[in-house]
């Protein structure tokens, strides 16, 4: 029986390339954030800026969870001790 894409996608997501990629992505939109927050600084808007840090809070999130899914994918794996 032919896995479908989907499930070889949700395979990936959960992968060691799948999380390093997912961590990269998160610094990518970190740069974003980053932006944003400058600009809500210089028009000395609190909305934007509150909703930049927001979104700083949710990146600094998610990075953690995938690290923690990472090291616990190198906890199971019997090569690396």
């Amino acid at each position: 029986m032919k896995e479908s894409k989907a499930a070889k996608l949700k395979g990936f997501k959960h992968s060691r390339p799948g999380l390093y990629l997912g961590i990269g992505s998160s610094a990518f939109g970190a740069i974003g954030v980053i932006r944003d927050a400058r600009a809500a600084r210089g028009e000395r808007d609190t909305l934007k800026l509150v909703n930049a840090v927001v979104a700083a809070v949710a990146l600094v999130t998610s990075t953690a969870l995938l690290i923690r899914e990472l090291k616990q994918l190198g906890d199971d794996d019997i090569l690396l001790g």
